[in-house]
């Protein structure tokens, strides 16, 4: 479920990044969050009564992570590749995990994150924008949100109720700005259509997969294979968006990803 939410998510990444000279990149995130809430309280219709103050806590958490999150990363990937941006937002997961772990060879797995993010800055990625890497970043911070309130979500809620919510609380978020931003372009058919798409492959499905994989897996085992994320997002950057890496950038990658699942384990040991 994991793997193909990571495949899901990112290749609708990189369709929605086709999007952006259409509707921009707020634009696209307001389409793709919209979408994606009317299909899931539309399928679900989860019952707004009979929820503690604790059960709409986790929703509201888990739907500000989701609007942030995906506002901050479309903004990212419309200044650099898809899977730089990725392997810059683990690092927020990564840090959470050496902090929490508090050993000295979660300082190894820090060191190691950090040559990769190195390499991957001096390598010769000319797009490297420093605006864009703050907001994959920002996104990183948003993703521990994230996986804190989902886990919580899931356990409060029956099914995908809770996501249901969440989803609706991110189109409210997200929606303000995606309106001033892209204007009248987010009416045209076609856009709509993909943005629709884009919607089932980067939230409807992948966010589902999750919400019941956190049910059956400890979150270090979760956090571990999310540490993938950057290996989908370089393939679907590669054959959707034409985005080829060299050997540099690789390597990279492949630090940041062996640092994550690293301090991962070491925390949950």
């Amino acid at each position: 479920m994991v793997i193909g939410s990571a495949m899901s998510l990112q290749f609708g990444s990189a369709v929605a990044a086709l999007l952006f000279p259409r509707a921009g990149a707020l634009g696209v995130v307001a389409l793709r969050l919209i979408f994606s809430a009317l299909l899931l309280l539309a399928v679900c219709r989860p019952k707004l009564r009979g929820h503690s103050r604790k059960d709409w806590t986790a929703v509201i958490g888990l739907g500000v992570a989701l609007g942030t999150m995906n506002s901050l990363f479309y903004q990212a990937i419309d200044r650099i590749p898809l899977g730089a941006a990725v392997t810059l937002e683990l690092l927020g997961p990564l840090v959470l995990s050496v902090v929490a772990s508090r050993r000295a060879l979660s300082l190894v797995w820090a060191g190691l994150a950090l040559v990769g993010v190195y390499l991957l800055g001096a390598g010769g990625f000319g797009q490297l924008n420093l605006a864009g890497a703050a907001f994959a970043l920002g996104a990183g911070a948003m993703w521990t949100a994230y996986i804190v309130f989902n886990a919580r979500t899931g356990a409060r809620f029956p099914k995908v109720d809770g996501l249901a919510l969440a989803m609706g609380v991110a189109a409210v978020v997200s929606a303000p700005l995606g309106v001033v931003s892209a204007g009248g372009a987010l009416l045209d058919p076609v856009t709509l259509g993909l943005g629709a798409a884009v919607a089932v492959l980067s939230s409807g499905l992948p966010y589902t997969l999750e919400l019941f994989a956190l049910r059956r897996l400890p979150a270090g085992t979760f956090a571990v294979l999310m540490s993938l994320m950057p290996v989908a997002a370089t393939a679907a950057g590669f054959l959707v968006l034409g985005q080829s890496l060299g050997l540099m950038e690789l390597l990279a990658i492949a630090l940041v990803v062996a640092a994550s699942m690293g301090a991962v384990r070491t925390s949950s040991s």
